[in-house]
């Protein structure tokens, strides 16, 4: 069972809040057992209030510990004004114990004020855009409804935490049981993680297989901890050879050649958008090494990445 703990400042959206939680309520529900241990912290009070005013009881920091699988920050209104070095300090003390850390709406603002966001791509509510570019100009913020870059799990709130917990829980245990919650909640068109900057898969691919759809969905929010071949078929509800077999026919191209060529696009991004040495590029898109990602980058474009940051 996944610990997963959700720090709620006041005033954060009830919305967002919701969103996040039911979910994972709900893959409790029809799992065979519990799945998920859902712990809702404040930074010290044992109530914290939301956006409606409504309340949820909590427990305050100093004593939930820091045995968390996942720790996600939710909250609303101007989360740049924070002031609390008590967050920042358990949030920092927290990762180093070994847990991933996410940012709700302007969660991943709290995350960014306490250094816990560098070098890894993220998102927030498109709110606070500007001011957040203008505060730490050197983060990799994305323009997307989420983001997950290894152990950072972002998105932009309202309802775009059903699409990251729909992402989430897709890899921890199958598209195909993902479905069930999705149609729980009358979420009948689940949206990637690239959403709305980007036309949908089906816009860029064409008609799709459903098990070819879920495994690039799945390829999409797992850039920098690619999944192999197993994992991607076992979570799309495939053999791996019946999956294979339905990418040649649909691309033309293997599983892994497809997941190698979405990898590398985003280091072509990265390239062209970030500052980011080549070598920290080859990390966060899942390259063993500098000298991996260099030959499949100068295969697929045609030039090493070097060339391209130069120009």
């Amino acid at each position: 069972m996944r610990k997963i703990g959700f720090v709620l400042l006041d005033g954060h959206a009830l919305m967002s809040t919701a969103a996040a939680l039911e979910p994972l309520r709900a893959a409790n529900l029809f799992g065979s057992e519990p799945l998920y241990n859902i712990q809702v912290l404040s930074p010290r009070n044992p109530a914290v209030h939301s956006s409606a005013g409504s309340m949820f009881a909590a427990t305050p920091l100093h004593a939930a510990g820091t045995d968390f699988d996942l720790v996600f920050v939710v909250a609303g209104g101007d989360p740049l004004s924070v002031n609390d070095p008590e967050l920042e300090t358990w949030l920092r003390r927290v990762s180093r114990a070994g847990a991933a850390l996410g940012g709700i709406s302007g969660g991943a603002a709290i995350l960014a004020k306490a250094g816990l966001l560098d070098n890894r791509r993220f998102t927030l509510h498109w709110h606070h855009y500007e001011d957040i570019q203008r505060l730490f100009p050197k983060l990799l913020l994305e323009r997307r409804l989420f983001v997950i870059d290894r152990d950072r799990y972002t998105c932009a709130g309202g309802t775009a935490p059903l699409d990251m917990m729909h992402a989430i829980i897709s890899r921890d245990h199958g598209v195909g049981f993902t479905q069930r919650i999705s149609d729980w909640f009358i979420q009948t068109e689940v949206r990637r993680s690239e959403a709305p900057q980007q036309a949908s898969i089906a816009a860029r691919y064409g008609a799709l297989p459903a098990p070819v759809l879920a495994a690039i969905e799945l390829m999409e929010s797992h850039i920098a901890d690619p999944l192999d071949i197993s994992q991607l078929s076992e979570l799309s509800g495939l053999s791996s050879r019946q999956l294979q077999r339905q990418f040649t026919e649909s691309l033309g191209s293997s599983v892994m050649e497809t997941y190698r060529d979405i990898r590398l696009e985003t280091a072509w991004d990265l390239l062209r958008q970030s500052q980011l040495r080549i070598h920290e590029i080859a990390m966060m898109t899942g390259f063993v090494s500098q000298a991996h990602f260099s030959e499949s980058f100068r295969r697929q474009f045609g030039q090493p990445p070097s060339a391209l940051r130069r120009r």
